[in-house]
C-alpha cells in the first residue's frame, strides 16, 4: 500500500514554477499589484471603498509575497500546509471579490460625473483597476480550486 508521505504533497524550491496551483503565483503579483499601482493613482473621491481596496491589494501582494517565498525556501512540509493554502487564496478571492465589486460601483458613479475637466483621465484608470481587479479575482480563486483539489488528494 502506498502511503503519501508530506513531501510530496507540495512542491517546494524551483518545483513552484511548475506545478499547477503554484503557477498562479506570478499572474498574482503581477495583476495584484497592477490594482494596487492603478488605485492608489486614481482620485479618491470616495475614500472609504477605496480604502477597502487599497488594504485588499496590499494584503494580499504581501500575503501572497510571503506565500511565494515559504513554498520557494521549502518550509511548507508540515502536514497543516496544504489546508492553510486552500484558506489563504480562498479568503484572498473572497476579499478580491468584494473590493472588485466596490471598485466597480465607485466606478459606474464616477461614469455620471465623466464630462467634468479631468475627471476622464481617472475614470479611464478606474476602469483599468476594475478589470485587473476581477482578473486578480479570477486567479486567486483558480489557485485555490486547484489547491483544494491538491489538498484533498494528500
Amino acid at each position: 500500500m502506498a502511503s503519501t508521505s508530506s513531501d510530496d504533497t507540495l512542491p517546494s524550491g524551483g518545483r513552484i514554477f511548475t506545478s499547477i496551483p503554484d503557477i498562479f503565483f506570478i499572474p498574482e503579483f503581477v495583476f495584484g499589484g497592477l490594482v494596487w499601482m492603478l488605485v492608489a493613482a486614481t482620485l479618491v473621491a470616495p475614500p472609504n471603498p477605496l480604502g477597502w481596496v487599497m488594504f485588499v491589494s496590499v494584503f494580499c501582494f504581501v500575503g501572497t509575497t510571503a506565500w511565494f517565498f515559504i513554498f520557494l525556501c521549502g518550509a511548507n512540509k508540515s502536514h497543516i500546509w496544504p489546508a492553510l493554502d486552500v484558506g489563504f487564496h480562498f479568503l484572498a478571492a473572497v476579499f478580491y471579490l468584494s473590493a472588485s465589486v466596490a471598485l466597480a460601483f465607485i466606478t459606474v458613479s464616477l461614469g455620471t460625473v465623466v464630462t467634468l475637466p479631468g475627471v476622464l483621465y481617472f475614470y479611464r484608470l478606474d476602469i483599468a483597476a476594475v478589470v485587473m481587479s476581477y482578473v486578480a479575482t479570477l486567479l486567486y480563486f483558480l489557485h485555490a480550486i486547484f489547491s483544494a483539489i491538491r489538498w484533498k488528494r494528500s
